[in-house]
This record gives structure tokens, C-alpha cells and sequence, in this order.
């Protein structure tokens, strides 16, 4: 079990064996340090505290909402509800390849265990904050890979039917960035676990650009799980903050996927702009490449900053409120449209 954040309240009760926190500020559940109070806030770790945290919520006719570890989550304000922090531990190898991990388990914990098992697929994803629950919601991605790409099926309880349910790959409609669990209204599903299908194979070129770059400066050539995961980490140590030391969410921004003649149009312009093909004639452009090109890096305003060794991080350096987050991100987003006709969109999910 692991939850990352510290849990603070100015009132505590208890219904039976929950415990129960009132008046509970949420900047202490989300990464980049902003929020207002939640009404109420419970802590699970197994289904039948996941079935009575929804039971008291449903008898004090108060709305759900359940977070992970809050490294992907911006809050705008307050919860006039029940917070229910999933913290459902787990990881069981259910065959040679097959892996179910618990919903509240570290997710990059989770990830380390997958490779020192020898399992390959996952390690791509390695350092990514949060909890293995989350990942599907946002079709997690990094260095080229996505949750998507190793997914099997996950169990969740229904808000609905109030049961257990098995959900498929298909049934959780993923795109990129994107799933059915991200819609804000009608949610329905809690989940309580991930099952994923790995294998034993070897990762194999091409890689992503910047990962084949780390490989070929260290003269890596034994493509190893292992290896590449320790690489995947070497780079995110240097490109993106410890949320735990500076307040952040990871990447900021999608990176915008635009047609191909907007694309061609920008690459004649600059020839070395990064670009990767796309469904439906559209090219994936980089969204910190934009933003650097557009003067953004290292840019302050608002108690809010670009990081300096990445310019698609914003980091809280003395925001108070979700208006400060805001307007930064509007600066940035007017900044890059009016220098590329690019609409760049949010990452993590608001609340």
C-alpha cells in the first residue's frame, strides 16, 4: 500500500469501522499544491471499505469523488462531497506473462516489481507518479508506449449496480490521453484493479528519440527490461521535478495532434520541429517544443513557473489558488496559438 501525500483534517468521526475526515484540504491530495476543502475524506484499501465508503456517501445523499496518488488531478476549488483516496494494494502474477495490480498500488513500485520479474512492456512507463488505478483513466504514455498497449481488462465497482464489474480493453474506450473513466459527469466506475498482459520478449528498436539518444551516449546496446527502464528513469530524474519537493503534475500539456497540411505549413518553417505520424492524416506534434519556441521556458507569472529543464511542466512556486494556475495556463496556450495556430489542451484531468 503506499499513498504519497499526507492526510490532514480539522475534524475527525468515525461510521463503524471508517474513519471519516472533515473540512479537509485538498492541495494536500494533489501534487501541484491547490485546492479547497473537501466536506469529507475517507481512506480505502480493500473493497469492503470501498462498499461502505459509497454506502455512507449514498445515505448522506452526498456525490463521489475518488483520487489516487493527485500527481495528475488540478482542483479548481473545494468538494461539496465524499473524497474516497483509493489505496488498494496489490500485485499478483496470474500467469507466465499476466499481472493484476491493485488499484491503490505505487504505480512506478509496481512497474520495478514487473521488471525484476523479467516481464517485459511496462518499463517504459517507469517514474511516472501516481498509482497503478489511475493509469487507465488517462491512457498513461510515455517514450511511446501506453497503458493501452499492454492492457487486458480491470475490475470496478459500479456505481450503478453497486457491484463488481470486469471491464475489456474495448469496454474502456481508450484514445489517446483519454478513456471513458476521464468523463467529469456520469461517473460510474471505481476502479479496484488492472490486469495486464506482458511478455518475457526483449524490447526491440526503434525506440523513442530521446530514449534512443540516452541509450547510444551510453553505449547501451543490450535492450533488457531492466536496462530500459533504468534509462527511462535517468531521464525523467533530469527533465522532470520530484512532485514530492516541487509542487507539479508531470506533463502539462497533450501533445497536439494536428493535420497534416498545418504540419507541413509549420515544417517549412521550421524544419527541425518534432513531429510523428498520426491516425486520420495528422501529424503529433511536441507540445514543450512549442512552448520553448514560443520564449515560454523557464517563464514566471502568477506564482507559477515553466520548469527549467523541461518547459511543458508547470510548477506551483507560490500560487495560493486555481485562478493563478489558470491564468498562467491561458498566457501559455494564447502564447503558442498565436505563434503556431496550435490549441494546446490540458493534461490532467480538472476537478
Amino acid at each position: 500500500m503506499f499513498i504519497s501525500l499526507p492526510h490532514t483534517s480539522v475534524e475527525l468521526k468515525y461510521n463503524g469501522g471508517m474513519h471519516i475526515q472533515n473540512n479537509v484540504s485538498l492541495k494536500d491530495f494533489s501534487t501541484m499544491r491547490l485546492g479547497g476543502l473537501a466536506h469529507a475524506l475517507t481512506t480505502v484499501t480493500n473493497v469492503d471499505e470501498l462498499r461502505e465508503a459509497v454506502a455512507w456517501a449514498d445515505e448522506q445523499k452526498l456525490p463521489i469523488l475518488v483520487l489516487g496518488g493527485g500527481s495528475n488531478v488540478i482542483f479548481s476549488d473545494g468538494y461539496a462531497g465524499l473524497v474516497i483516496v483509493n489505496a488498494i494494494p496489490g500485485f499478483e502474477v496470474l500467469g507466465e506473462t499476466t499481472v493484476r495490480i491493485g488499484a491503490g498500488e505505487n504505480w512506478d513500485n509496481a512497474v520495478k516489481h514487473a521488471v525484476d520479474l523479467g516481464l517485459h512492456g511496462i518499463e517504459y512507463l517507469s517514474a511516472i507518479p501516481g498509482t497503478a488505478g489511475a493509469t487507465p483513466v488517462q491512457n498513461v504514455g510515455a517514450y511511446g508506449a501506453q497503458i493501452s498497449d499492454v492492457f487486458k481488462e480491470l475490475q470496478a465497482f459500479d456505481l450503478q449496480t453497486h457491484q463488481l464489474v470486469t471491464l475489456t480493453k474495448t469496454d474502456c474506450g481508450f484514445t489517446y490521453r483519454h478513456s471513458i473513466f476521464k468523463s467529469p459527469k456520469n461517473r460510474r466506475y471505481i476502479i479496484t484493479s488492472i490486469t495486464l498482459e506482458l511478455n518475457k520478449k526483449s524490447p526491440t528498436p526503434p525506440f523513442y528519440a530521446s530514449l534512443q539518444r540516452y541509450l547510444d551516449e551510453h553505449n547501451i546496446t543490450n535492450y533488457t527490461p531492466q536496462a530500459i527502464r533504468d534509462a527511462v528513469v535517468a531521464i525523467r530524474a533530469i527533465k522532470l521535478p520530484d512532485p514530492s519537493k516541487i509542487a507539479n503534475t508531470g506533463s502539462f500539456f497533450k501533445n497536439p495532434i494536428v493535420p497534416a497540411k498545418h504540419a507541413a505549413e509549420l515544417l517549412a518553417k521550421h524544419p527541425t520541429m518534432p513531429h510523428w505520424d498520426a491516425p486520420d492524416n495528422c501529424k503529433k506534434l511536441a507540445a514543450g517544443w512549442l512552448i520553448e519556441q514560443a520564449g515560454l521556458k523557464s517563464y514566471h507569472a502568477h506564482g507559477m513557473a515553466t520548469y527549467e529543464h523541461h518547459a511543458l511542466v508547470l510548477v506551483n512556486e507560490s500560487a495560493k489558488n486555481y485562478a493563478d494556475l489558470a491564468a498562467f495556463r491561458q498566457e501559455i496556450t494564447d502564447t503558442v496559438h498565436k505563434r503556431f495556430g496550435v490549441t494546446l489542451e490540458q493534461e490532467p484531468e480538472l476537478l
